[in-house]
């Protein structure tokens, strides 16, 4: 009986020495699991993009800027799907002609009217003419009769060779009076004739140039390649049912795919540190395994928000470096702008970093809440300047019972609170300087829209006075 309880005893001994250890090793491990690390760091602003060629050709609809049509926008009956290669010449959109047409039976029907005005202004002026030709033949022989009439009074009294005379000149002057009323019927019927036919020459024309536009409804490919559809204002794709303009008539684009750039936003908190020039690491997500290099070539100056979002963003044009085949516009890419780049400095993950009032400090592995001056951080690390050295181990998670530790690095509290001031004076200077930026830049575009409209009334003015 005493063996059995002794086994006992020892099962229960051993139950419970595992236990404690497990305990022990389980909270270890969820605790204590970070250490400092040394070695370069790199600051990164990470934001997603789209793929678009630096360069492409227009695939563009007909020429409405003539105004011959009443109608300017047009709506796009059928398209090819984005991604077609097409050849030289070959078919990629049909647009809706329905109105269109209206605009040409119109002007069809108005040049009948026009051809009739023109025929009817032709045999009354011809009526008109004859009838004043034969008045005039009338009042010639009149003159002549009234000659003879003055030449066989000769030996008549006075007073008889006066009436002559006076019905003489009478005849004479109606005579002259009708040749001048001739004369200027004559004038008025060339040119009443002349406006009705500048009127159907012109409809004429306008017919013409409508037949011309509208062959180009069925729009086709100026040069080889990929199709891909345009993006109007606001951002969304034209596609079939989406309308194109006079003023903007493209409907899709031919791009180079030797040059590739990556279309970004940034948020205005990231913006001032994103520079010209600056590398830039792009994965694209459709081809996971691969990666490639890219430049900042150009930061937007004024901000603008995008559907759907309160936050103002700042579109950023990335140059990818490779050329790459596989890589097609619109795919989605990820870029990490490398905004700064550190040698050999101490740092730590974000997460093992805790604040009260304003102050950073870590868990130490001394059971101790040491205070640390940080410095630049990335996604994931957050350098530290001052508090901590490289053999320090932190406590990822918090602690049990770390409410009782000391707080270790008080003298580093002024450095700390004299950065935060500094920072904050220099955001409000950066915000001050952007927003300034920003008035310029829409007070410039501002000048030059009223400048062009300007320009545009003077040549209409120049045009009025021409006709």
């Amino acid at each position: 009986m005493k063996k059995y309880i002794w086994w006992i005893v020892a099962a229960v001994v051993v139950v419970g020495v595992l236990f404690f250890f497990g305990r022990s090793k389980k909270k270890a491990d969820t605790e204590l699991i970070v250490k400092v690390e040394r070695g370069d760091f790199e600051v990164l602003v990470t934001v997603t993009g789209e793929l678009l060629a630096r360069n492409f050709e227009e695939i563009r609809g007909p020429d409405l800027r003539s105004g011959v049509f009443r109608q300017t926008d047009f709506r796009i009956l059928d398209l090819v799907a984005e991604g077609t290669l097409v050849d030289s010449g070959q078919y990629v959109a049909e647009l809706d002609r329905n109105a269109a047409n209206n605009s040409v039976f119109d002007m069809i029907e108005m040049i009948d009217v026009s051809e009739n005005r023109v025929e009817t202004s032709r045999l009354d002026t011809t009526v008109t003419l004859r009838g004043l030709r034969d008045q005039l033949k009338n009042l010639e022989l009149a003159v002549e009769e009234a000659k003879m009439v003055l030449e066989e009074s000769t030996f008549e009294p006075p007073a008889t060779i006066r009436k002559s005379e006076i019905n003489l000149d009478k005849a004479q002057r109606a005579l002259e009076q009708a040749k001048a009323q001739y004369g200027l019927r004559e004038q008025q019927s060339k040119v009443s004739m002349m406006s009705a036919e500048f009127q159907l020459d012109r409809q004429k024309r306008q017919l013409e140039q409508m037949r011309e536009i509208l062959a180009g409804f069925i729009v086709k490919a100026p040069k080889k390649g990929m199709v891909i559809y345009r993006r109007d204002r606001n951002g969304q794709k034209r596609k079939i049912g989406s309308s194109i303009s006079a003023f903007d008539p493209v409907i899709a684009t031919l791009p180079d795919l030797s040059v590739m750039l990556s279309k970004t936003f940034v948020n205005e908190i990231d913006i001032s540190k994103v520079k010209v020039g600056q590398l830039v690491r792009i994965g694209v997500d459709a081809f996971p395994e691969n990666s490639y290099t890219g430049t900042v070539t150009s930061v937007a100056n004024i901000g603008e928000q995008l559907p759907n979002s309160d936050a103002k963003v700042f579109e950023v044009m990335i140059e990818v470096n490779e050329s790459d085949k596989t890589m097609r516009p619109s795919m989605t890419t990820s870029n990490s702008i490398v905004i700064n780049s550190l040698n050999d400095v101490l740092y730590i993950p974000i997460d093992a970093v805790y604040s009260e009032d304003s102050i950073p400090f870590v868990y130490t592995s001394k059971h101790a809440k040491q205070i640390v001056v940080l410095g630049e951080a990335n996604e994931n690390e957050i350098i530290v300047e001052q508090g901590l050295s490289l053999a320090d181990k932190l406590y990822f998670s918090t602690p049990e019972n770390s409410e009782t530790w000391k707080m270790d690095g008080m003298e580093l509290i002024p450095i700390i609170k004299q950065r935060i001031l500094d920072k904050k004076l220099a955001e409000e200077e950066a915000n001050r300087q952007a927003e300034e930026k920003e008035r310029k830049a829409r007070q410039n575009q501002v000048q030059r829209q009223n400048s062009g409209s300007r320009g545009s009334g003077q040549r209409q003015s120049g045009g009025q006075r021409q006709q």
